[in-house]
């Protein structure tokens, strides 16, 4: 009884908030706001910097995680503290730290500087910011579907011959898919909706740094129906993002799990 009040509550408390906002704003004005040139700027560099810091979050985040998966060394404690640190990070903090790193006078910024490169309030400067606050996201599944391979088939392939990188991408990353998808699909999401760090970093310029999530702020303070218009398709992004990328999670945990090993594998 008391866990399946729990679960009402909590799915109130969830869902509740979301009903408000589809059952505020009609079908038919919420397709007519997609045609506003506004809303198609800040959607379509919403979806391109989201994208972009996914795909940097995946190639970075990786290698990082099946090194702390599978290694331990000294200060171990300290990186996996410092990769978990925007989690909690106040995410207007982490957009003044990212300033003070890459601005003008940054400790990098100085560095980029001298060679043309200026970061903050740019396009680039967004997609840094999606990735600062969403790469702990992957790691935290990438290393935890690492971590669940069976040590058994890693010491068959060791007895094999397989070389460690063989033993990766034939082994353990197919294993460590669903994992890996599921952390790419929160990664993304929280890309897609970060706002604290990017209005810090990025400034809030339509068409250049004015995400979905910036555009909410700046429609809430002048038009609340457009702010309401502009959350729903934001949300119901979201939504559909996370369960787009969700399925192939789930389909590939029916499959059969144990890969096929060769008699010969080359070093």
């Amino acid at each position: 009884m008391a866990v399946t009040a729990a679960a009402g509550l909590l799915l109130l408390l969830l869902g509740l908030p979301v009903l408000s906002l589809l059952l505020r704003v009609p079908s038919g004005s919420l397709l007519r706001r997609l045609s506003d040139p506004v809303i198609q700027d800040a959607l379509r560099l919403s979806l391109v910097t989201s994208l972009l810091a996914t795909a940097c979050v995946v190639l970075l985040g990786t290698p990082v995680a099946y090194l702390l998966a599978t290694r331990f060394f000294r200060g171990k404690p300290v990186v996996e503290t410092v990769i978990d640190l925007p989690i909690v990070l106040p995410p207007t903090v982490a957009g003044l730290a990212l300033l003070l790193a890459f601005g003008r006078a940054g400790l990098a910024g100085k560095a980029l500087g001298a060679f043309g490169i200026t970061l903050p309030f740019t396009t680039a400067a967004v997609v840094i910011a999606q990735v600062f606050m969403s790469l702990p996201f992957f790691v935290s599944s990438a290393r935890a579907g690492f971590a669940r391979v069976p040590r058994s088939l890693l010491d068959a392939a060791s007895t094999l011959r397989a070389s460690e990188t063989y033993t990766f991408f034939r082994v353990v990353l197919p294993l460590s898919t669903p994992s890996l998808i599921a952390g790419a699909s929160m990664a993304c999401a929280r890309a897609l909706g970060e706002f604290g760090a990017t209005i810090t970093f990025a400034g809030n310029l339509p068409g250049i740094t004015q995400t979905m999530p910036l555009a909410v702020y700046v429609a809430f303070q002048t038009d609340l129906e457009v702010a309401i218009a502009l959350s729903v398709i934001l949300m119901l992004l979201s939504f559909l993002l996370l369960l787009g990328l969700r399925a192939p999670a789930g389909l590939a945990e029916r499959r059969p799990t144990a890969p096929r090993f060769v008699s010969t594998v080359s070093r």
